[in-house]
């Protein structure tokens, strides 16, 4: 794929009520690897937010949208199918656009077609109940679709993480507006472009709006016009969110942010569990919320497992994400890259530093890269290992016993996801029971699907997306009573 040629439009649009909408002021979108242009977008505001907000509450009160269940898997299935028809194109601009490798901006595409696909089925199964209290009496227990759906996109994903959020709100019968992520603007007007080709969708059931700044974001959650507001990002701004969207009691799925442990047990297939991690730690550069953060490492394994992931480190390629031979790309800018640089330099200060993140050679200053870090920690209330750092980052630990492993897991805020690595399976399985996380992997990590729920405890958010529960935020409960009578 590396030598795939795309074109684009190098200016995007606001795609409301089924219509493509310029605004005045324009921000530009750039390449991390190199900084060269991409192109431009719109920058909208407060007008444009409202505008998408209307349009989707408009399509949703005066179409059959919401009352035709096949209509919308049909409508999913469609756009599965146009995004994975355009999926080199659409993997090698986010690429240039987000900096991460193509490997990954493929995999993005084809989760994104799963996703879809996975609740076109779910549109066509939606069920109630019927329950007779009393003699004569019958009540409907049926699902009917929220309203207007807000999503606000992160730029780390920005496919699928705007689809596994925009396809059970579809398959619900909502309608949706939607901020896309100003780092990824023309990769987001192309999946705007495919979707506008969509056989049977509404004007007005997706709108997106760009911008570089966040008033839109505002705007959708301060809005009446919004039933429920989906969030992906860091726990700041979804506490800032919940703070300005409690005056209305607004509906909230927030996924937030995350400090993933790996527990290596000392009977761990020693390869497996350095391979596996250091490719679930360096991931979209280790700019992912379930990115493995933390290593805690039996005492027995512990100098093992630290000098083959140093060496396995230190041998990453890191460089342009087009380029096949390059296991990581860039990080998503230079104002993030520098970020990086500056916290490995404040943990040299305060811990053991045994693989130190740099820029890389022989690659340009002003392309975002950076290697990854390794560090050593001992003290588990250090924010070293407290903080959601969104780097290619990883601490080391050491724990002794299994109740030792858990106690150092659970020792944050967050509570996202976790891997357990051991040979014995039940062993494996009593630690993951007790880890308080919305997913922990065995002997993996990172494995993100369609059929499988994901969440977070504590100040990971609330709310889940993917698999059956998935729908649950995008649907209210009604009860019909009726005196039917008897015979």
């Amino acid at each position: 794929m590396s030598g795939t040629a795309v074109v684009w439009d190098t200016q995007a649009a606001h795609w409301i009520g089924g219509r493509w909408l310029p605004s005045g002021p324009a921000f530009s979108s750039t390449n991390p690897a190199d900084a060269s242009l991409v192109g431009h977008a719109p920058d909208g505001g407060p007008a444009e937010a409202q505008a998408a907000i209307d349009a989707a509450r408009h399509t949703f009160d005066t179409t059959h949208w919401r009352h035709s269940p096949r209509l919308r898997a049909q409508v999913l299935l469609d756009m599965a199918t146009r995004l994975q028809a355009d999926a080199a194109s659409l993997a090698l601009l986010l690429t240039l656009e987000n900096g991460k490798v193509l490997r990954e901006s493929a995999g993005e595409v084809e989760g994104a077609a799963s996703e879809l696909r996975y609740y076109a089925g779910m549109a066509r199964s939606a069920a109630g109940r019927v329950v007779e209290p009393a003699p004569g009496v019958r009540s409907l227990i049926t699902h009917e679709a929220a309203g207007v759906v807000a999503i606000i996109v992160p730029w780390n994903a920005p496919l699928i993480l705007f689809v596994r959020s925009l396809a059970p709100a579809l398959a619900a019968g909502c309608t949706v507006v939607v901020k896309a992520a100003p780092q990824a603007a023309l990769f987001m007007h192309r999946v705007a472009q495919r979707m506008a080709e969509t056989e049977g969708l509404p004007p007005g059931t997706v709108n997106i709006v760009h911008e570089a700044g966040s008033t839109v974001a505002q705007a959708f959650v301060a809005s009446p016009g919004v039933d429920v507001l989906s969030y992906t990002g860091s726990t700041a701004v979804g506490k800032a969110i919940m703070a300005a969207a409690a005056p209305q009691l607004k509906r909230l799925s927030l996924e937030l942010g995350g400090k993933a442990p790996c527990v290596v047990c000392e009977d761990a297939d020693l390869g497996l569990a350095v391979r596996e991690i250091l490719a679930a730690g360096t991931i979209l550069s280790g700019q992912q919320c379930t990115a493995a953060s933390r290593v805690l490492v039996h005492r027995r394994l512990y100098a093992d497992f630290r000098d083959a992931m140093a060496s396995a480190m230190r041998m990453l390629r890191v460089g342009p994400g087009r380029l096949a031979e390059n296991a990581m790309g860039a990080v998503i800018d230079l104002a993030n890259r520098d970020r990086i640089l500056r916290l490995v330099d404040e943990l040299g200060e305060q811990h053991r530093v045994v693989v130190r993140g740099a820029p890389v050679p022989g690659l340009p200053m002003h392309g975002a890269f950076v290697s990854p870090t390794l560090v050593e920690v001992d003290d588990p209330q250090t924010p070293a290992v407290q903080d959601e750092h969104f780097a290619p980052l990883m601490t080391l630990e050491v724990f002794d016993d299994d109740r030792g492993a858990v106690a150092l897991a659970n020792a944050t805020r967050f509570g996202l996801g976790a891997s357990v690595w051991s040979r014995d399976s039940a062993r494996a399985q009593r630690i993951a029971r007790e880890i308080r996380c919305g997913t922990v992997w065995i002997n993996a990590h990172n494995k993100l699907f369609a059929e499988a729920e994901v969440g977070g405890y504590k100040e990971s958010g609330f709310g889940r997306l993917h698999g059956a529960e998935g729908m649950h935020d995008f649907l209210e409960i009604k009860h019909v009573y009726q005196e039917i009578g008897s015979l």
